[in-house]
């Protein structure tokens, strides 16, 4: 199927959701068998379809929250025939991608970014004194995070051509969190306020000047009402709820706005897995999933799967809360995906789900340490990205003990760019009062977390998507700064941190003719510099194992440290990954690309001995 977004502005009513249901199928057809956003893209396909037919794609600014739900926008834009290799390496993104594609107007992955860009991009076009206008898609569990008011804010002051299409499926991920979500689910239906709206306005410019203080009065409480009174009174005009899968109804509305010549918002209600029986209505399972049987709804399991280093941390602050009542924690929205949703089912009052919020996050956790609880933190690597000035400001500035749980450390896979987590041991190790540490299995991760609740200060520790690599052993409790020598060996020294330890032992299987010693660095702050000044007067070539970024990573400290102690005469080179962001795809195919697979890394370090 060729480019259809310029064609479709032809097309009946009828043939419009005939092309929807047709598109439906399409992303059914694919993400049962690459994976994928689900649910939430077969939702917003009608929204999608009627944006096409009103605007125009090509010229007027497209833009995605989050991004995750524009497959349709994606099949309506020349990729029909390439949507099979959706999420596959050097396939199709899962998320807009202007390198893909001219009609995808921005790169996002990450929540609730849209109407500031949209408010970016208004400027740019008034600036250049055109009429194309910008028409964000948001969900309403992005409307919980801050950026999005910041946005509205301004845009309600200076009045620039936006539409605002709020997709209101009542979740975001997990369950809705907050009033804001309750606020625009339960708005009165759009034909009578719209009426009721437009009559006072005409009343009030016929009523003589004494008489229009009452139906002043009127109007306002009408608005107190309805889902309209927080976007009007931020100077924003709002139409709805409507019907989401109505397209005639999608495409009135969307016209009227276009016509406005100022912010709007339609307020879409849509049902998330629309056209797909099973995951209608259901909620975080079928927000992202693996492949699965199309008639049955079940997932394409692998037999035998190592247990996931999230399930280890689940299973563990479990237990530390069974044990310790000053144990608290909150997520961001994720709460199955970090591990949380146990101990927020069993202690409700004592873990949270913020919604799409990492900042706020991340302060509120800080006066709980104050008051003498051990608040664990959970938010992947990418995700805490977003709260890095309340980690300085809130946490680290008043040396806390609030302990960062980074979950999804390393390549994550199939989500790509805006996902792969690589630089949180960069952005948090230049962070004053901060102390950094890894496990690398599941009984280094049992007590990683147990040396967290009782640190008093700020701490992060990271682990990987999926299993550890490394086996497991016996080991000795996490003490600050103190590393651990898996093996000793001869001339050669891997150094591992984090699952980066597992990569080093296979590293070291696949060498002939070489036996390296294995050091468990554990903290990359503060380092082990008994240990490592000992084995540098020992071994004089070292190679570095670590999933993160080269950049300010765990190369970096240990060059760091030979410099502060007047070591000069090591090799090291380090496997990190080197100032790029990484692609999605498999994560074994991503690893092979970045030349990091244990026979590649082998290689590697025989060709940097033979020099």
């Amino acid at each position: 199927m060729e480019n259809k977004s310029a064609e479709i502005k032809k097309y009946s009513i009828k043939e419009l959701e005939t092309l929807a249901q047709t598109i439906r199928d399409k992303i059914l057809e694919t993400v049962s068998k690459n994976g994928g956003h689900l649910s939430s893209t077969l939702g917003a396909t009608d929204l999608i379809v009627a944006m096409h037919y009103v605007f125009d794609a090509k010229s007027d600014p497209f833009i995605f929250d989050v991004s995750h739900q524009a497959y349709a926008h994606k099949l309506l834009t020349g990729r029909w025939e390439r949507f099979d290799t959706l999420r596959q390496f050097d396939g199709i993104s899962g998320y807009t991608q202007p390198k893909e594609s001219p009609y995808d107007y921005y790169v996002a992955g990450h929540s609730s970014t849209s109407l500031s860009l949209a408010v970016g991009a208004a400027k740019a076009i008034a600036l250049k004194g055109e009429s194309r206008i910008p028409v964000a898609l948001i969900g309403d569990g992005s409307m919980s995070a801050g950026m999005v008011y910041e946005a509205l804010n301004e845009l309600g002051d200076r009045k620039y051509p936006v539409v605002i299409i709020l997709n209101d499926n009542e979740m975001s991920i997990a369950k809705p969190i907050g009033a804001i979500s309750r606020y625009l689910s339960q708005g009165l239906a759009s034909p009578f306020f719209q009426k009721m709206k437009k009559r006072t306005e005409k009343l009030l410019e016929h009523l003589p000047e004494g008489a229009t203080y009452l139906a002043k009065k009127f109007e306002e409480s009408l608005r107190l009402i309805t889902p309209g009174l927080l976007f009007e009174e931020l100077g924003v005009e709002y139409i709805g709820p409507i019907d989401g899968h109505n397209i005639t109804s999608l495409i009135e509305t969307m016209q009227m706005a276009k016509t406005l010549k100022k912010p709007v918002i339609i307020h879409a209600q849509t049902t998330k897995g629309k056209g797909y029986e099973i995951a209608e209505g259901t909620k975080e399972h079928w927000h992202g999933v693996s492949s699965f049987d199309l008639k049955t709804g079940t997932c394409h399991l692998k037999s035998n799967t190592p247990k996931a280093a999230t399930a280890i941390f689940s299973e563990t602050l479990l237990r530390l809360a069974d044990e310790d009542e000053k144990v608290v924690g909150v997520t961001a929205a994720m709460p199955s995906g970090t591990g949380l949703a146990a101990a927020i089912q069993r202690y409700p009052e004592r873990f949270w789900d913020v919604a799409i919020a990492e900042q706020h996050a991340v302060t509120s956790m800080g006066p709980l340490a104050k008051e003498g609880f051990k608040p664990f933190c959970a938010i992947y690597s990418t995700f805490l990205q977003r709260g890095y000035d309340q980690v300085i400001h809130d946490i680290a500035l008043m040396n806390l003990g609030v302990a960062f749980a980074i979950d999804r450390a390393g390549i994550v896979g199939e989500d790509g760019e805006t996902h792969q987590g690589a630089f949180d041991i960069s952005y948090l190790r230049a962070i004053p009062n901060m102390t950094l540490f890894a496990p690398c299995n599941e009984r280094t991760m049992q007590l990683a977390m147990e040396f967290a609740k009782e640190y008093p200060h700020p701490c992060a520790f990271r682990y990987p998507r999926g299993a550890f690599l490394a086996e497991e052993r016996e080991s000795e409790p996490f003490r600050l700064g103190r590393s651990e020598l898996i093996k000793e060996g001869k001339s050669l020294l891997f150094v591992g941190y984090g699952n980066g330890v597992g990569r080093a032992i296979l590293t070291a299987k696949e060498l002939g003719g070489y036996d390296p010693a294995i050091l468990d660095l554990r903290f990359v702050k503060p380092l082990d510099e008994e240990m490592l000044g000992r084995l540098a007067k020992e071994y004089k070539t070292w190679f570095v194992f670590s999933e993160s970024a080269q950049m300010g990573g765990v190369g970096s400290a240990l060059l760091e440290f030979f410099n502060a102690a007047k070591i000069h005469d090591i090799a090291l080179t380090t496997f990190e990954y080197k100032d790029d962001f990484i692609q999605h795809g498999s994560t074994h195919l991503v690893e092979e690309s970045l030349g990091i697979l244990p026979k590649q890394l082998a290689k590697r370090v025989e060709e940097s001995i033979k020099g």
